[in-house]
């Protein structure tokens, strides 16, 4: 489909807000409360999810403006959806947050300042491939020049406030870029089982290049052409997060027509953060009659890579990895897209590799996108208990299945100045894989 296409395709004028009957399902039994990580911590019932839906409602029905305390308590949410998982009612709070959050984008008067920040990362930045390998470029510079070992080893950074707290979760830039890769298709190593497309998100093509290197190699080892279209972009988790639902569904356009009528058996993603928001493209454009049934067909083709090769069957052909392995689930796999054994089944198929549960980890790191970021302090205290239950586990690594968990848990890990490694599910398999004998061919 060409661009001019989707840019012909006028959206349907949005409906902003959550809606009553998707807010009418709450019975407010209370059985969120606990799977509520901001709840947990304050104990105020205005930051949990059966509070914020009371909030939703009152402004849904005119009760209560959009103020500054509305604003307050929405924001602090870190929409991981743990309360879905805990809610007998069937509530839908992630969409309810999102509505929620789009409602005040559309409403909320926003500083100058703050507008033009969220016009660039949203609008220019996380969209534009050149614009990120500049980024990345800057970033590789700020290491390689030593200002980054110089404000660490000195704790100058403990002196800029909020900003030395984010730049503790600046993540590495990574070159060669993965986008070296976009338009290309890698063959299956030995017979063809599969043929799958994988998209390898924005940020992650600079900051986890390895890992989307990874991945492919390990879907390839699996039997699996692997095909990365090169009109792919950004899916736009972090838009619907932030309320930026117009940018959003501009850029899932994109995504579907990159990929209409290929014939993939499965679309795959390795961050459970875009995953969940690729699964949800057809209620994204829901309102959008034109793009609506494809963003379905779409959606119904995404997997998550853990949950793919769970079902695919791994090859068995994996080298031992003598190592102690916890797992903290990424929010948005387990709440968003209900996985949580898959990952944990391919960590267990790792000859010699030593899997311990820790406690809650269901329970957010704090990372939620870029939470930790805008809500320090929370995020904060909530990576803080995170790694309190990963060292009572007594493991050398510390996997999960999402970039944003793997640069929030490394921060904590830095914090704490434990020998922890962070790793993402399928660079362990990927190792296992590598040291298989005979030794493959990469």
């Amino acid at each position: 489909m060409a661009k001019s296409d989707i840019e012909a395709a006028q959206p349907v004028e949005p409906a902003f807000g959550p809606k009553l009957a998707d807010l009418d399902r709450c019975v407010h039994c209370g059985l969120c409360l606990n799977a509520c990580p901001t709840y947990r911590e304050l104990g105020l019932e205005m930051d949990s999810p059966r509070g914020r839906i009371y909030q939703m409602k009152r402004v849904a029905e005119g009760e209560a403006p959009i103020d500054a305390s509305y604003l307050a308590h929405i924001d602090l949410c870190l929409a991981c959806r743990g309360c879905e998982s805990a809610c007998p009612s069937g509530v839908q709070y992630g969409r309810l947050i999102e509505a929620a959050r789009a409602q005040i984008e559309d409403a909320a008067d926003r500083s100058w300042p703050t507008r033009l920040l969220r016009n660039f990362v949203f609008r220019f930045l996380l969209p534009s491939r050149r614009a990120l390998e500049v980024a990345g470029s800057l970033l590789l510079l700020y290491r390689v020049s030593g200002l980054q070992w110089l404000l660490r080893a000195t704790g100058l950074l403990s002196h800029l406030g909020r900003l030395g707290k984010a730049e503790s979760l600046t993540p590495d830039a990574q070159f060669p870029s993965f986008y070296r890769y976009y338009g290309r298709t890698l063959a299956a190593e030995g017979e063809r089982r599969r043929r799958v497309a994988f998209l390898g998100g924005c940020i992650a093509n600079i900051s986890f290049a390895r890992l989307n290197e990874a991945t492919v190699r390990v879907l390839r080892r699996n039997g699996c052409d692997v095909t990365i279209p090169g009109d792919q972009t950004c899916c736009g988790a972090l838009h619907v997060h932030a309320g930026v639902k117009d940018e959003a569904q501009r850029l899932a356009r994109i995504n579907i027509a990159a990929l209409s009528g290929a014939g993939f058996d499965a679309i795959v993603t390795n961050a459970a953060g875009c995953g969940s928001t690729l699964k949800e493209y057809g209620e994204l454009l829901e309102d959008d009659p034109h793009w609506a049934g494809k963003a379905r067909q779409f959606s119904a083709q995404v997997k998550d890579v853990t949950e793919f090769l769970n079902e695919l069957g791994l090859d068995p052909r994996l080298g031992a990895l003598p190592i102690t392995v916890t797992y903290q689930d990424a929010c948005h796999l387990r709440h968003g897209q209900k996985i949580s054994e898959a990952p944990r089944a391919v960590l267990r198929a790792i000859p010699e590799l030593e899997y311990r549960e820790m406690a809650r980890p269901e329970i957010c790191c704090g990372s939620a996108g870029i939470y930790n970021v805008v809500q320090q302090e929370m995020a904060s205290a909530l990576l803080e208990k995170k790694m309190d239950d990963i060292e009572s586990t007594g493991a050398s690594v510390i996997a999960a299945a999402n970039p944003g968990c793997m640069l929030q848990l490394a921060a904590g890990v830095r914090a704490k100045g434990k020998p922890m490694r962070v790793a993402h599910v399928v660079e362990l398999l990927d190792e296992a894989y590598s040291k298989y004998a005979p030794h493959r061919q990469r």
